[in-house]
């Protein structure tokens, strides 16, 4: 009786299940999705040609070389300022000018003494050579927001070129709490320090005991620019 059970119970489920006939006549006709709706993004705002200052409250140059080969040695510059002509309409045109104070080299925990050593004779020279500088001289645009800045690069007193990947930010042409024009960009880049007469800790062929010698450059900046049409005019204290 048990072993009937089990088996009349499924003919009976087999019984009330609808055949795979009755599924088709059950199942509605296939109607075709409507199309995925276009995204535009809104046009870019129409900020103007002209000089631009750099605004160091929104800016930052950090550079990495490996340790060892065991993690990417982080650092950073304090001092440093650029100046750009921006043309957003005609990218190629712009042009940017960057100086550095390597005296203003900033170090997570540094050991006592390690920053002496870095601005010293074996690796920046800071007193022979007191700033490093970028000047561009060739831009080529990638993509509508991308592009490449190349530019020479004085460090240690060699001058060598140098490219870096520029992505454009966006940018607007003010407003009443900050009436300039203003713009934003990423940028990264890498060289060699050896190409500039800093070798000393570079790693064997072969091995990673040792200073990296590539450098690997990120750059956060913001420009400000020509100011706003028709600005309402400055609060006057009272």
């Amino acid at each position: 009786m048990r072993t009937i059970l089990p088996a009349v119970a499924l003919l009976a489920l087999a019984a009330c299940s609808p055949s795979s006939d009755d599924k088709k006549a059950a199942e509605p006709p296939l109607v075709s999705a409507p199309p995925a709706p276009t995204v535009l993004k809104p046009p870019k705002a129409n900020i103007p040609a002209g000089d631009y200052v750099l605004d160091k409250s929104h800016a930052s140059l950090v550079f990495k070389v490996s340790h060892l080969g065991f993690s990417s040695y982080t650092a950073a510059f304090a001092r440093f300022d650029a100046k750009l002509r921006f043309d957003q309409n005609n990218p190629v045109a712009s042009a940017v000018e960057a100086t550095i104070d390597p005296k203003s080299l900033t170090l997570p925990s540094p050991p006592p003494g390690f920053l002496a050593d870095l601005i010293g004779p074996q690796w920046l020279n800071t007193s022979a050579y007191p700033s490093i500088t970028f000047r561009s001289t060739r831009i080529e645009v990638t993509g509508p927001d991308t592009g490449k800045v190349t530019g020479d690069l004085t460090l240690h007193g060699v001058t060598k070129p140098v490219t870096l990947d520029v992505t454009y930010n966006g940018g607007y042409q003010g407003h009443p709490m900050d009436p300039n024009a203003r713009v934003g960009f990423s940028a990264k880049g890498v060289f060699k320090r050896s190409d500039f007469g800093i070798a000393f800790g570079v790693p064997a062929p072969g091995t990673t005991m040792g200073v990296g010698d590539e450098v690997e450059v990120q750059i956060e900046a913001e420009f400000s620019g020509p100011p706003l049409v028709n600005a309402p005019p400055a609060p006057t204290a009272g």
